[in-house]
């Protein structure tokens, strides 16, 4: 009797916990549907991105009508902070997809979902306790498009460090052969292999701000909060001085140039001497192994015989 009673409140329990999970969907859906969206264009840069991604993804382009819907669902709940901070994330990584702030949230809670279902399956076949698989699941999913972002704003901002000295290169000789400012840029763009280099990217959208009509400081100051690191601030700061003080700015590319050649000189130098540093400790592991492969037939000889 016991036992049967038992069972059915172990059923009633399980029967109750699936109402409140499915109350619980339920209820999320409809606050999801029922949310007032947020206005947002997705324009410019950002927009001509989104096409491109469109166009060579199948899989974004599969998935990317439901993230867009429960992005507008979800823009109610981030702060203009958390949507600036977002914004600028995706900024540094050459606007990533195409994709707004909210649909990066949107992006990241599917991807949570999608870890909770691997979860569960594994669950299924592997007798895995769920509670604590589903929880690795979850963070695993919500933190991979975080960690794709964050991946493709440092390898574009190496790009961008390694690809700037060329580009002042070429800008130098440009200006020196009696081209302007935009005419030099121009040369930048069509002498390129690569339409999808970051520098290229970028100097294309220099030169789509100055044919708008924006200034060169402008320009450059836009250029230097896009990709923040120390190359191109201080490139884009010597342009703007130049620009101030009426300096002409063909000596000052050849400058920067020089002095980019140099800096790339002693990194190349300062990266040799840190492989030899960081050679030694598995040259060691060769030593000690080949030193083992020598002695080890030996020394177990001489156990033998003793």
């Amino acid at each position: 009797m016991e036992t049967a009673q038992l069972s059915s409140a172990t059923i009633g329990f399980r029967y109750a916990s699936a109402a409140m999970i499915g109350a619980g969907l339920f209820g999320v859906t409809y606050i999801l549907a029922s949310a007032e969206s947020r206005e947002g264009g997705r324009f410019g840069l950002r927009g001509l991105k989104r096409q491109q991604e469109l166009s060579r993804n199948e899989q974004w382009s599969t998935i990317e009508p439901f993230v867009r819907w429960l992005g507008v669902r979800l823009s109610p709940i981030l702060t203009t902070e958390q949507r600036a901070s977002i914004d600028k994330m995706l900024g540094l990584a050459g606007d990533w997809m195409g994709a707004t702030a909210d649909e990066f949230v949107a992006l990241s809670l599917l991807s949570g979902f999608a870890g909770f279902l691997l979860a569960y399956v594994v669950h299924v076949f592997a007798k895995v306790d769920l509670s604590l698989i589903g929880i690795l699941g979850v963070t695993l999913g919500v933190t991979i498009p975080y960690q794709r972002v964050s991946d493709s704003g440092i390898e574009r901002m190496r790009l961008v460090s390694r690809g700037l000295p060329y580009v002042v290169d070429l800008m130098a000789l440009s200006m020196s052969a009696g081209l302007d400012f935009p005419g030099a840029i121009r040369q930048v763009v069509e002498k390129s292999s690569n339409p999808e280099d970051p520098m290229v990217e970028e100097f294309t959208l220099i030169l789509q701000t100055l044919n708008l009509g924006r200034t060169r400081k402008e320009a450059m100051l836009e250029f230097a909060r896009r990709c923040p690191i120390e190359a191109v601030i201080e490139f884009t700061n010597s342009l703007v001085q130049a620009e101030e003080r009426g300096n002409p700015v063909a000596e000052v590319l050849t400058i920067q140039a020089s002095i980019s050649r140099n800096k790339r000189s002693v990194r190349a130098e300062e990266l040799a001497a840190q492989a030899a540093v960081k050679l030694v400790a598995p040259l060691m592991l060769v030593f000690v192994v080949v030193l083992i492969l020598i002695l080890g037939p030996n020394l177990l000889g001489v156990m033998g015989a003793l």
